[in-house]
């Protein structure tokens, strides 16, 4: 797995040695940021990237020009291999970590801009996503042009809760990619 473009374009980016985390694909992010790209630009973004497993998806949009990246994990291998692929890239001063099971985030640090582009890649078909936009939308960590990404299985019948408008769907082989904006 590499990143894609930007300025850390064709750095390998580091794995878990288990089957916990499931990387979204090279094909997939390909896909997906041309769809983002093509809505906002990526120099303006606050980046909050939860289940975030590799950091893969964040660390993209970090290559590609987002001013920051936070990524929500709550395994602690899965934070090791994102800690190592900053680590890798040196992106020590646009990225941070935080430890914690996406639905208890609570409410935005009031250190933190809102965020206006987030990624949810969670656990499929556990309804994690619909959870986690609300936990998102209660704790103020949005802000109001947000662009959410909501990646799920294509059975998992992802529905967007109230609040959140869905812009577009599309599959990928077994993989469904949601964008939704804040209403």
């Amino acid at each position: 797995m590499r990143i894609i473009a930007g300025k850390w374009k064709g750095h390998a980016l580091h794995t878990p040695k288990n089957n916990l985390t499931r990387p979204t694909s090279d094909r997939i992010r390909e896909a997906l940021f041309s769809a983002l790209e093509s809505r906002m630009s990526l120099a303006q973004a606050h980046v909050l990237d939860i289940f975030a497993g590799t950091g893969a998806l964040g660390l993209e949009a970090v290559s590609r020009g987002a001013v920051t990246c936070w990524f929500v994990e709550k395994m602690k291998p899965a934070c090791g291999v994102i800690d190592s692929n900053i680590h890798a890239l040196d992106a020590l001063n646009e990225t941070y970590v935080l430890r914690r099971d996406a639905m208890r985030l609570g409410e935005r640090p009031a250190e933190t801009s809102r965020f206006n582009l987030v990624f949810l890649d969670p656990p499929y078909g556990k309804g994690l996503a619909e959870q986690t936009l609300e936990v998102l939308r209660q704790g103020d960590w949005l802000s109001e042009d947000a662009l959410l990404v909501v990646e799920e299985d294509k059975r998992s019948g992802f529905v967007s809760p109230t609040g959140f408008e869905e812009l577009d769907r599309r599959v990928y082989g077994d993989t469904e990619i949601t964008l939704l904006i804040k209403a």
